[in-house]
């Protein structure tokens, strides 16, 4: 009888001729992702043969022309030599074509495209598929509903609500400042423009500028607008599964979970109970006008398939950040171009106080009855685009009026700061002159595009453009703006537009004329 015994020398051999043919696997598999990689260059490269641009490293593309958040120091420049649009290469087979020309944006604003899978899915986990990330005909239906939430009739009723948001703010100011002491104001107005937002959407009672949960929600949108962009220009960080085992990728669950538990527990959590309550949600249905969050839940309610649970929180996740953190940019820039230019903020408070007086109470009315004020407010926002650019995927082959093309596939990047900042479209583009948008000037259609432009553009642009009015209104009423001349701000591209070294303003409480008439 013969026992048969494998030798430790065969087993060897045998897991060495694994290894073999799993390592020859591994290798044709490099080979064919490095072919598809090269072939989908050589596509590039031919698709962007009408369009040239500055010299990019075949690895690292332009990488070296925006770091240390120099992206909009590099737009400008480049805006200059190639006025209409500019191919950008992130890196080897990353590339997008950057549009700065109004006649171009008109062409592809006037189109169906969707929103790029890159950058916008790395919002997902933050804001779910909401209107901003949204396309198609889901998109538009959630654009149908939510569009009687933004009704001049509710509008209307929004104005007192926001001033009384903003006074709240102004008091704090008061309290904080010393004469001519600088105060960082970025964070103070995102917390005045969240106080509003869930005032005015979300029905919320009271203020909630003096809430250490608001300050920890703020800061988590902070975050996560860094950590997403950064992610977005990471070739290591564009995979779900390897970006969540990075520390960064830790950090942006952390963020999300702090801003879903703002906007879960604080906002629908709050707002369902309150329907619960005997009469409230017939009373609610008798509205004439449903504010934001009653159209989301009453969706729901009467009918189970219009709005999961996870669309009811990406809807409100999305215009939690897009409500205030977009119009937080734009009053702080506006207060800034204010104070560096003390004629035109001069000229806007006489035109404010002979509308307001004191300031004691500011109507709808008012806000169409500020035309200088209005015209500061415009070029502020050309200036500090709150959005610097907005991207889409090109469905079908597109071609441009001077006829340069570009094929289906392409990434195509908006870039509203360059095309707010172009020589060709704005003359003279780094000068704050209010005079561009006086009564009357010609302006092409789309050289202006701080809320987007065509049949996705920004819902709540009225919204936030009443709030800016009635912000930059009371605190000049209030305050002398000045810039802090130590710590000039540096703007810096996010998701929305930042400062790299925050807002700082010396502000100077201007007498109140009813004071002085009782002191007489």
């Amino acid at each position: 009888m013969s026992v048969s015994v494998l030798s430790p020398s065969r087993l060897l051999g045998g897991v060495s001729g694994i290894l073999q043919v799993a390592s020859l696997l591994i290798l044709l598999l490099l080979l064919i992702k490095a072919a598809q990689l090269y072939l989908h260059r050589q596509w590039l490269l031919k698709a962007f043969q009408q369009f040239p641009c500055p010299p990019s490293h075949w690895l690292f593309g332009h990488k070296q022309e925006f770091q240390q958040d120099q992206e909009l120091q590099r737009i400008r420049k480049w805006v200059e030599m190639f006025p209409s649009a500019c191919p950008l290469w992130l890196w080897g087979g990353k590339a997008r074509v950057q549009l700065h020309d109004p006649d171009y944006m008109k062409v592809i604003l006037g189109r169906s495209d969707p929103k790029s899978q890159d950058p916008y899915r790395f919002l997902a986990p933050w804001i779910g598929y909401g209107l901003l990330l949204l396309n198609g005909q889901t998109w538009f239906q959630h654009r149908r509903m939510l569009t009687p939430a933004f009704h001049y009739d509710i509008l209307k009723a929004y104005v007192a609500l926001m001033a009384d948001s903003v006074r709240v703010m102004l008091d704090k100011w008061e309290k904080l400042l010393g004469q001519d002491s600088p105060l960082e104001v970025f964070q103070h107005v995102s917390l005045m423009t969240l106080d509003t937002i869930m005032k005015c959407a979300f029905s919320h009672q009271g203020s909630i500028q003096v809430d250490r949960d608001s300050q920890s929600y703020i800061q988590a949108i902070s975050d996560l607008n860094n950590l997403t962009f950064s992610r977005a220009r990471n070739a290591f960080h564009q995979n779900d599964t390897i970006y969540s085992l990075t520390s960064t990728g830790r950090w942006t669950h952390r963020a999300c979970q702090l801003a879903h538990q703002h906007t879960g527990d604080q906002v629908i959590q709050l707002r369902k109970a309150q329907l619960q309550k005997e009469g409230e949600l017939e009373k609610v249905k008798r509205k004439k006008h449903l504010d934001f969050l009653d159209i989301l839940l009453l969706a729901k309610m009467e009918n189970g398939s219009i709005l999961s649970d996870k669309d009811l929180r990406a809807e409100v996740d999305t215009f939690m950040f897009e409500g205030h953190d977009t119009t937080a940019s734009g009053i702080s820039w506006i207060l800034y171009a204010l104070a560096a230019h003390p004629k035109h903020q001069e000229r806007c408070r006489e035109e404010i106080h002979g509308l307001l007086g004191d300031g004691a109470s500011i109507t709808w009315n008012h806000l169409d009855q500020m035309p200088y004020t209005t015209m500061c407010i415009k070029e502020a926002l050309r200036l500090y685009p709150p959005v610097p650019g907005i991207s889409r995927e090109l469905s079908t082959p597109v071609t441009f009026p001077d006829g340069r093309s570009l094929p289906k596939g392409i990434t195509v990047m908006l870039s509203i700061y360059g095309l707010h900042h172009n020589p060709k479209v704005w003359p003279n583009p780094e000068v704050f002159d209010p005079s561009r948008f006086a009564p009357g000037s010609a302006q092409h259609s789309h050289a202006f595009l701080p809320f987007s432009g065509g049949s996705r553009n920004c819902i709540g642009k009225q919204f936030a453009m009443n709030e800016l009015k009635v912000a930059t209104a009371l605190t000049l009423l209030r305050f002398e703006l000045l810039p802090d001349p130590t710590r000039i701000p540096i703007p810096m591209a996010r998701l929305v537009l930042k400062s790299k070294n925050g807002i700082h303003l010396r502000l100077r409480r201007l007498p109140n004329p009813c004071e002085d008439k009782d002191q007489l």
